[in-house]
């Protein structure tokens, strides 16, 4: 003991020693904390990080304790920080009695190298943000018992067996880490864990069967193994289990039936296991009556829906689509708790609808589409105000609707298509404001359209085609400005239509076939700038095709078997529109078109007569004299050409020309070289691409810009034509002569082509024609950063980084913007037919340009149909459902592709997900996403990893949502280009406004 006097000493001392340790810790946490950038609503947190403080532990989110105040826990969860690196080697020196790190959800980068020296931690959180690179060998944290690194961007192999060194680990979450290299088995060490009560690891690419050791882990609450590689069985050990409260297993490629004992989990309260090939009946489920939440879609289930369902008091969430489930479901189902959402879809289940699902008022899906489901809707539905979809498609129902259901003021979506339903449309519907989608086709209503349905003003789609509707359309339904889709199709309806559907400006397709329409077709339609689908045929409409109709963009018209007189317009009497007037004796052409006759001219006077005699003479005396002229030119021009062709072997390497000959340049823009330039360029070491029409050549001029130079041969047309008109069981003499007719039109078609002039399309310098017609080579502006594929999925994503999300969002825009263009901007419509990311080339500022637009359509013929021309119009992945058995190419086509473009840019997966991703077995990328739209959370981790901001996430899944409509199986549900271009605008205007975005369901239509 030492001597009284020294006692002050050594207290001063420590004391000292206390300070200088503190102020250390000060110091570390303000060289921590600027090495973030702090967003201004995250400051007034970091307010009281004050440098000049004599400790830390008034500082917020950090803790204290122990006898010497030393810093125990920082914590910093959702406010947004963002940094390119964090330096957690220094921190972790700093404070060596650091307990607690926490810094979930905010925009933090680089690797977590450092973070293996905070040797004290027990809580380690970093989910939530960009962090990559490789996770270290984690063993030196041998006291951790909560490691969570969910939702980052690490690559490589977890460090599986540093968790031998964390006997204490009780929350473990690894998950969504999609580049996390895969594992062939699952990970052993994993299993060893048994003070675990969470462990989340789906999306983490883990691979091979869910071992019996699981069935260890009895300290389970929260089991999360979902979007992996899992294959094999759920093991019966998983009964074992019997704390679990949470259980998702979905999207992975399980098999088999659930467990015999799988009953004994009474705990449960979630259970997803959607998505996999789960077999057998749902009878074990019966026991689990605190079930929440039961999601088994897209497996095959047989067997009824367990009766117990209708007892069970907290379930308020149910999905059983997409299985073989027979029978009838509970009577007393979702009568108990609050239940909110119910999916049977495309099952064989029968019988009523359940009528007290919404029991609680708080209902908000019924979605039962596809089954045999029998009787009508119950009355107790027609005061569910709070749903907001009704799906009851294709079933037996009957009956009269009832009443109020017409009239629920948040339906967006009413869809009763395809069942025996009778009675009116309820006057109700004008009172429901909030519906976009009215689907009733294919029923036994009748009566009028109420004249309410004006009030509807949210309506974008009402299709009550095939049903027994009579009277006249309302004029009311004028008011209905968002309308873009009307279809009354095959029903009784009369009177005329009603011109106020010329105030209808977003309409884009019409389908008024099969009626009793009469009078005059309004000129008012034809002003109508985004219709693009017009179908009046099979009534008794009288009077001319209105002259505006040339104003428009139609990709599909028809307007047979009528009673319309008079001259069709110039416009529309080409042969694109060829049996749009069949069954209208009346109609003539002035334009000589052969599938119309010609309009008989008034007869006029002797001189009139004598006047067009002269005309006809001059005429054809300057065309005589033009082709003399014409020939003269020719020779000499031919007769210099082969003088210049002489040295066809320059300097520097192998010409691809090296023959004598001339060529004929067609210039489109104002050129700053010539023809020989651009050949002596065409040299295999430029060559920078190739694909079905030709190669691609980069071409330094002399100047010294660089341009691309596409060669197309005729014999490659030719060649492609007669092995496809092979493949389609064609006779090739057919496809030699319809080669022969492409390469005919080929001059006509590039000049058509070089006529657009827009900022996001690809511009056509010249065309350059050898004499024998056998090559031709198209003269493109060169894009330096080549093309979205590249950039999202290439080597130069690595190699010269990724795309952040206001980049991706602005060449979404752009690229909607240019397609918008070739459809609805040019005097004809312009069908692409081969959008895809490839076919996206960007500048130096990394905007937008539309390549290879048209192309398929000139080495194909119709723009229409495709069976003749023998040609696939599309790239697998990108192709619209419909052409696999139509072969039909329409605007909705190019619409569908790019909405797989945008998928790309939101996933920053390719158009075909690998085999690797799917559990072996490739899928497309709208397959693959549709998998995974079921919840909110889910729909967030589709967004590509790389996206780490908050606002650019929120911002991706607005976009996503634009994708999914793009996207539908039904092309008439899919929107406009020019609804599209609006929709991506907005998805960034509460960017633009600094306003918190609004969170939007993303749903399969």
């Amino acid at each position: 003991m030492p001597p009284a006097p020294a006692l002050p000493l050594l207290l001063f001392l420590a004391t000292l020693a206390t300070g200088a340790a503190a102020a250390a810790e000060v110091d570390a946490l303000v060289s921590f904390k600027s090495a973030l950038t702090v967003p201004p609503a995250a400051a007034p947190f970091f307010a009281t990080w004050d440098a000049a403080a004599a400790d830390p532990c008034g500082f917020a989110g950090v803790a204290c304790g122990g006898a010497g105040r030393r810093v125990t826990g920082v914590s910093l969860p959702g406010l947004n920080v963002s940094a390119a690196s964090v330096p957690f080697a220094d921190l972790c020196a700093a404070l060596p009695a650091l307990a607690t790190l926490s810094l979930p959800e905010n925009s933090l980068a680089g690797g977590v190298g450092g973070v293996a020296a905070c040797a004290a931690l027990q809580e380690l959180n970093l989910a939530f943000n960009g962090f990559d690179g490789a996770i270290p060998d984690l063993s030196p944290l041998a006291k951790l018992r909560k490691l969570n690194v969910s939702s980052n961007r690490f690559a490589g192999a977890f460090p599986w067996a540093s968790l031998a060194a964390m006997p204490d680990l009780s929350v473990l979450a690894l998950g969504d880490n999609p580049f996390l290299a895969p594992t062939v088995a699952f990970p052993p060490e994993v299993t060893r864990l048994t003070n675990l009560t969470v462990l989340y690891m789906s999306a983490a690419r883990i691979g091979g069967a869910i071992p019996p050791e699981i069935g260890d882990l009895i300290n389970l609450v929260d089991l999360e193994l979902s979007d992996n590689n899992l294959t094999g069985e759920i093991p019966p050990e998983i009964a074992k289990l019997t704390n679990l409260t949470q259980l998702e297993l979905y999207n992975n490629s399980l098999r088999g039936g659930l467990p015999a004992g799988f009953g004994k989990l009474t705990k449960l309260q979630y259970f997803d296991a959607s998505q996999n090939r789960l077999t057998g009946t749902l009878a074990v489920l019966g026991s689990l009556k605190r079930l929440v939440s039961l999601q088994l879609f897209f497996n095959y289930f047989t067997g009824g829906v367990p009766p117990e369902f209708g007892d069970f008091k907290d379930l308020v969430n149910l999905s059983l689509y997409n299985n073989n489930l027979t029978g009838e479901l509970p009577r007393s189902l979702g009568s108990w708790a609050k239940f909110n959402f119910i999916d049977v879809s495309t099952n064989a289940l029968s019988g009523p609808i359940p009528p007290d699902m919404c029991k609680q008022g708080t209902m908000l899906k019924l979605l039962m589409l596809e089954n045999n489901f029998s009787g009508g809707i119950p009355a107790t539905y027609a005061s569910c105000k709070t749903l907001v979809r009704i799906r009851v498609s294709k079933n037996n129902l009957s009956g009269n609707v009832p009443e109020g259901l017409w009239a629920l003021p948040n339906v967006n979506v009413m869809d009763l298509a395809g069942n025996h339903f009778t009675g009116t449309i309820g006057d109700g519907i004008g009172n429901a404001t909030a519906l976009t989608n009215l689907l009733l086709a294919g029923n036994r209503f009748t009566g009028a359209i109420p004249p309410s349905i004006g009030n509807a003003a949210s309506l974008e789609t009402m299709d009550v085609s095939g049903n027994e509707l009579s009277g006249e359309m309302p004029e009311s339904i004028g008011r209905l400005s968002r309308l873009n889709s009307l279809n009354i199709e095959a029903n009784g309806i009369g009177g005329a239509i009603p011109a106020s559907l010329g105030s209808c400006s977003a309409l884009s397709a019409l389908n008024f076939s099969r009626n009793k329409l009469a009078g005059a077709i309004p000129a008012e339609l034809g002003n109508l700038p985004r219709l693009n689908f017009l179908d009046v045929s099979g009534n008794e409409l009288t009077g001319a095709v209105p002259a505006s109709f040339a104003a428009l963009k139609l990709s599909y018209l028809n307007l047979s078997d009528n009673r319309l007189t008079g001259p069709v317009p110039e416009a529309l009497a080409i042969s694109a529109y060829g049996d749009s007037f069949i069954g209208n004796p009346g109609l003539c052409a002035t334009n000589g078109a052969d599938f119309l006759r010609r309009c008989t001219p008034s007869s006029g006077s002797r001189s009139a007569n004598a006047a067009r005699l002269i005309v006809t003479c001059i005429l054809a005396v300057t065309a005589v004299l033009l082709a003399v002229l014409g020939v003269t030119l020719y020779l000499r021009k031919r007769r210099r050409a082969e003088a210049e062709a002489a040295g066809a072997l320059g300097p520097g390497g192998a010409k691809l020309f090296a023959k004598k000959g001339s060529w004929d340049i067609k210039s489109f823009r104002v050129l700053a070289f010539d023809e020989r330039e651009i050949i002596e360029g065409v040299r295999d070491e430029n060559l920078i691409g190739s694909g079905g029409s030709g190669n691609v050549y980069r071409v330094k001029l002399g100047s010294g810009a660089v341009v691309a130079v596409k060669h197309v041969t005729r014999a490659r047309a030719a060649a492609a034509a007669t092995a496809a008109a092979t493949a389609a069981m064609l006779p090739a003499a057919k496809a030699r002569r319809t080669a022969s007719a492409r390469c005919r039109e080929f001059d006509s078609e590039v000049g058509t082509l070089s006529a657009i002039r827009h900022v996001n399309v690809v511009k056509l310098l010249c065309s350059i024609t050898s004499e024998d017609g056998a090559a031709s080579l198209l003269v493109y502006e060169h894009l330096p950063n080549g093309s979205l594929y590249s950039r999202l999925h290439g080597p130069e994503a690595r190699k010269l980084g990724g795309l952040g999300w206001a980049e991706r969002h602005d060449i979404a825009v752009g690229a909607a913007r240019g397609l918008e263009y070739l459809h609805h901007g040019c005097d004809r419509p312009i069908l692409h037919r081969d959008v895809k990311s490839s076919n996206i080339l960007l500048d130096e500022s990394f905007k937008p340009r539309l390549a290879d637009f048209g192309l398929a359509k000139i080495l194909s013929g119709s723009a229409a149909v495709d069976s003749s021309a023998g040609v696939v119009a599309g790239t697998l992945g990108y192709m619209a459902p419909e052409y696999a058995y139509t072969w039909k190419v329409t605007e909705k086509s190019d619409v569908y592709s790019f909405g797989v473009v945008l998928l790309e840019l939101v996933t920053g997966r390719p158009a075909m997900v690998p085999a690797e991703e799917c559990g072996g077995e490739s899928r497309d990328l709208v397959d693959w996403v549709s998998r995974r739209l079921e919840s909110r959370d889910k729909v967030m981790s589709l967004v590509d990893a790389r996206v780490t901001e908050g606002w650019a996430r929120e911002e991706a899944v607005r976009v996503l949502r634009v994708a999914v409509l793009c996207t539908s199986r039904t092309p008439s549900m899919r929107p406009s280009m020019r609804s599209v271009v609006q929709m991506l605008e907005d998805a960034a205007a509460a960017r633009e406004e600094d306003a918190p975005p609004k969170l939007l369901e993303v749903k399969v239509i």
